[in-house]
């Protein structure tokens, strides 16, 4: 991707404070550990172990998880209308909860949701607290979608691209977004009409210049530090990510 010159901006990843922004604790992989319902009906799933996360804290800067050695996907602006169409808004959204214990679950859910075809297009809101886990989820599907070696968060920049054989990807932190004319200087509008994934950390930041996402993921951290999660569709393509991922 040729990155479009512009000011740096400092956004605010979720991961910069060390081990207490964590999810601590960490437990078994599970392929679904959580409580998964509608929010008009019961919990359909119960957790199969609820493990404690005030027993340690998971350090940040694991050995895989640090700063990224990719170059940028080129840009791709072909294809524009098919891009919007794919986040047109849908009558009714549909929304489910799940709890994370521990950066396991963390993990588990990202590889379910890496796994799904749709995701390949779609695009993620990310909403939560500083320290929520919200960059620390994103590294943990960037290494289930197969991105290798060091990985950073939009800490210093506004976007990180990563790419794979087959599949670009845009990283987004808003923390820091305040001004309207960077958002078609920098190109972002050509991004989001372009193929691929897009993940974006602080999207309240940037109101009224993202498209409707399909998927929204908010993290609210308990007092016990689990993770209480709640995953809404807005899209065909968000409904697949949901009934997918959170099934």
């Amino acid at each position: 991707m040729r990155r479009t010159a512009r000011h740096i901006v400092h956004a605010c990843g979720d991961d910069t404070h060390g081990a207490r922004h964590q999810l601590g604790g960490a437990g078994a992989l599970q392929a679904v550990r959580g409580h998964v319902g509608h929010f008009a009906v019961e919990t359909v799933v119960k957790p199969l172990r609820q493990s404690g996360l005030g027993g340690g804290h998971v350090h940040t800067r694991h050995a895989n998880l640090g700063k990224s050695q990719f170059a940028g996907p080129s840009l791709n602006t072909g294809n524009q209308l098919d891009a919007v169409e794919r986040h047109l808004p849908i009558v009714g959204s549909t929304a489910r909860t799940l709890v994370w214990t521990s950066e396991d679950d963390t993990g588990a859910f990202a590889a379910r949701l890496a796994a799904l075809p749709a995701l390949r297009n779609a695009f993620i809101e990310l909403h939560g607290d500083l320290g929520a886990g919200k960059t620390t989820f994103v590294r943990h599907l960037l290494r289930a979608l197969g991105i290798a070696g060091r990985i950073k968060s939009p800490t210093y920049a506004v976007v990180e691209p990563h790419e794979t054989a087959d599949l670009q990807i845009w990283h987004f932190d808003f923390y820091r977004f305040s001004d309207p004319r960077e958002w078609e200087e920098a190109g972002f509008r050509d991004i989001f009409a372009s193929p691929g994934l897009k993940l974006a950390e602080w999207p309240e930041k940037a109101a009224g210049q993202l498209p409707t996402a399909d998927l929204a993921l908010t993290i609210d951290t308990m007092a016990d530090e689990s993770r209480h999660i709640t995953l809404t569709a807005h899209t065909p393509t968000g409904h697949a990510l949901l009934d997918g991922a959170a099934a």
